[in-house]
């Protein structure tokens, strides 16, 4: 993929998928504006990745920073070329009794207000120069049930259709939408330590890859590497007709009951060994 004078703003892109995907874009030569609350995390990989990347301090909750981080891309850098709206948090768990309005609040202002306004601020700027692309991080929780939270799998389930309907918005101005699904990769929000400032230890991280392993069909969790080259392929002109879609990147998760839990009731066999 070719990404010379290409400009690209990753939101919650400091840790996990947003890092992965901020680094493959700079790799195969675009310019990224890294977006996140953590200024330790999101300046030390702008440094990292050298004169091809910008970090932007940026809470998505905050109508005013999203705003702020489109104007500063365009006056920094010239030009929108692609937006990946991926920052995001697991959502309070428990029962729908259990939960607040207030869950509910915050929760949906990370997981689809934030990627609402995003689009709302990029639009603009994209129609103008008749072209773009924006990619939205749901999940294979948006889906089927018991794959996230409740309040995290209602709030993907809304950006898979969000992402359908501005789609056919922009189309005709020559802008793609399309949303990503990943399935269970092992990152820093899967191992419940996503906060701005948090780390999460490497024997954690393996854990957590172990665990999630064991709920994929192909016996391994996704790395967030996986995801970004879906981003690139969606931002980029490989994917030129590809408009309104949800791509699932999910080792095949969510196709059905893992084979191997399935065998015995139906085969009689202990799986597919």
């Amino acid at each position: 993929m070719d990404f010379a004078n290409h400009i690209a703003v990753v939101t919650g892109g400091t840790s996990g998928i947003g890092a992965a995907t901020a680094r493959s874009f700079v790799e195969e030569g675009a310019r990224v504006v890294i977006a996140g609350r953590s200024e330790k995390k999101g300046y030390a990989l702008a440094e990292e990745l050298g004169d091809q990347a910008v970090f932007c301090r940026t809470d998505v909750r905050d109508e005013a920073q999203i705003r702020h981080l489109v104007d500063f891309t365009l006056s920094e850098l010239g030009r929108i070329d692609s937006l990946f709206n991926n920052a995001g948090e697991m959502g309070r768990g428990g029962g729908i009794a259990e939960l607040s309005s207030e869950d509910f609040d915050d929760a949906m202002a990370v997981l689809l207000r934030s990627v609402f306004l995003g689009m709302k601020y990029a639009a603009p700027a994209m129609r103008r120069q008749g072209s773009g692309s924006i990619v939205n991080c749901a999940s294979i929780a948006g889906r089927s049930t018991g794959r996230g939270t409740t309040l995290y799998s209602t709030a993907k389930a809304a950006v898979i259709h969000l992402t359908r309907c501005v789609a056919m918005e922009l189309a005709e101005s020559g802008v793609r939408v399309n949303s990503v699904s990943p399935g269970y990769i092992t990152t820093p929000m899967m191992a419940g330590t996503s906060g701005p400032e948090s780390r999460t230890p490497s024997e954690v991280l393996a854990a957590v890859d172990d665990h999630l392993a064991e709920l994929t069909p192909l016996r391994r969790a996704g790395a967030p590497e996986e995801i970004a080259r879906t981003v690139l392929f969606l931002a980029g002109d490989d994917s030129s007709f590809i408009n309104g879609q949800d791509i699932v990147v999910d080792g095949g998760t969510n196709q059905g009951e893992l084979w191997r839990n399935q065998a015995p009731r139906l085969t009689g066999s202990a799986g597919g060994e």
